[in-house]
């Protein structure tokens, strides 16, 4: 049997916020029915379209941004080009004039009230997060898909594999760490170094590396514009950004003009622990605040996690002096690796395994990156892994309002900091006395994601999401 085949470019994807399973992947879904539709010859055939959401994706769809993403889907447009500033206009245009260009070619009557269904009491079987997109033709026939998302903007139909197979073998075919190791072990390789490897049998290896610092350049561009950035999320709560000014006073007061003076500033302004920490917090806060205003992100593995690991990798960049393109591609790749296991071995889906899925398993990776950067032994790295998500078992997803800010937001920050807890841990630490392996904790997060009760899991139906008043200010 193949085993799963994840890419770097699988577990970090570009895109718009603020959810990867809630608006990327239905804005893949919708790019996905439209190719069915010009494969088929069909588009200039159709007439109208409805637009069918299940289970999570109806009840937290609206706070998710999932009706925008589908009708930009439809439309023809790319989340990794389209430009942010249009998301929201465009689909008032679509709303207002009751008119969609399907595919950017072919314009048909569409009412948001009558052709976007949101189906909160029922759910499909498969996967809780579920679209169905229905193309009514001139002839009177329909053509219908149903789509899965199932976390980090992955999609699938429930008759595809969800492996993101090739037709080549990899040189090392991992599912699990007790896998990872024994490649690592046989070889000397570190995770990073095993990555590579295996990324270098679907393109060239600069190809690799060009396309890993264009996820970490629109990385630093999400840090920047976040910590320069200030107003309210929109969606209701009236949830201040915080990121700008907490960067404000970091600096003094001080502003600068790009990226790299930026980070400059930010290295010069000591070691001290209270500073490092407010640090780390503003570069996570920054991230989810752009993620929470349909801002470009990139996976990390999830929008919804998508501050931790740029806030880890922030931190090494700036407080161990290691802003070179080598320790980036090492610290990305690392990550990846761990985000990978976390997928084939359970789930990186918020509506599958509760927010355990995301800021723990975003938490895991950037642990076991960080560890590997700063030299430690593979066995270290793995370790670091288990000891971030080991203490993240168990988180639930209860957005409030179904919108990705509150608790989301600073759960980022907290994932964070017990990445870097546990770095610092695992390299204090003798491996062989672990208690407690990777694998083990990987399966134990499964397990209890198959125990939570669906109320938290990415439908705001329980948790703070229904004890925390609407009107009632954020802390």
């Amino acid at each position: 049997m193949a085993k799963e085949q994840i890419s770097i470019f699988d577990m970090f994807k570009i895109g718009i916020g603020p959810s990867s399973s809630h608006t990327l992947g239905p804005w893949r879904a919708a790019q996905r029915f439209v190719q069915v539709l010009v494969d088929r010859n069909l588009l200039s055939h159709v007439q109208t379209v409805n637009i069918l959401l299940y289970g999570s994706l109806a009840k937290t769809g609206v706070g998710h941004g999932t009706d925008i993403a589908v009708l930009l889907g439809l439309s023809g447009d790319d989340p990794v080009t389209f430009d942010v500033h249009d998301v929201v206009p465009k689909v008032e245009r679509i709303k207002s004039n009751k008119k969609l260009n399907l595919g950017a070619q072919k314009e048909i009557d569409f009412c948001y009230i009558d052709n976007l269904l949101f189906l909160y009491d029922q759910s499909l079987p498969f996967h809780p997060n579920a679209v169905t997109f229905q193309a009514f033709l001139e002839d009177g026939t329909a053509i219908s898909e149903t789509y899965y998302s199932i976390g980090g903007g992955f999609v699938v139909q429930e008759n595809d594999s969800e492996s993101v197979l090739s037709e080549i073998d990899l040189p090392f075919p991992i599912d699990t760490a007790q896998e990872l190791m024994v490649a690592c072990m046989r070889t000397g390789l570190k995770i990073s170094e095993l990555v590579l490897e295996n990324e270098c049998s679907w393109r060239s290896e600069q190809a690799t590396r060009d396309g890993v610092m264009q996820i970490f350049n629109t990385i630093k561009e999400c840090i920047y514009k976040g910590c320069h950035t200030d107003g309210v999320l929109p969606g209701g709560l009236h949830v201040e950004r915080r990121a700008a000014k907490l960067n404000k006073r970091m600096l003094k007061g001080r502003t600068y003009n790009d990226y790299d003076s930026w980070l400059e500033a930010i290295r010069a302004g000591g070691r001290d622990f209270g500073y490092i920490l407010d640090c780390v917090s503003c570069f996570a806060l920054a991230v989810n605040e752009e993620n929470a205003s349909f801002g470009r992100v990139v996976t990390a593995p999830t929008n919804g996690a998508a501050g931790v690991i740029p806030a880890v990798l922030q931190y090494y960049l700036a407080f161990y002096d290691a802003y070179n393109e080598d320790k980036i591609i090492q610290f990305i790749a690392t990550a990846s690796e761990i985000g990978s296991i976390f997928k084939k071995g359970a789930t990186i889906s918020a509506a599958m395994g509760g927010c355990q899925a995301e800021i723990g398993v975003s938490s895991a990776m950037a642990a076991g990156a960080l560890t590997e950067c700063l030299g430690g032994s593979q066995r270290q790295a793995l370790m670091a892994a288990e000891i971030a998500m080991e203490h993240h078992l168990g988180l639930t997803c209860d957005p409030i309002g179904g919108l990705v800010q509150i608790p989301c937001i600073e759960r980022n920050t907290m994932g964070a900091i017990k990445a870097i807890t546990a770095a610092q841990l695992a390299l204090q630490s003798n491996p062989d006395k672990a208690k407690v392996s990777l694998d083990a904790v990987v399966s134990t997060m499964w397990e209890t994601a198959l125990d939570m009760n669906v109320k938290y899991k990415e439908t705001a139906d329980g948790g703070l999401a229904i004890k925390v008043p609407l009107s009632l200010p954020e802390c």
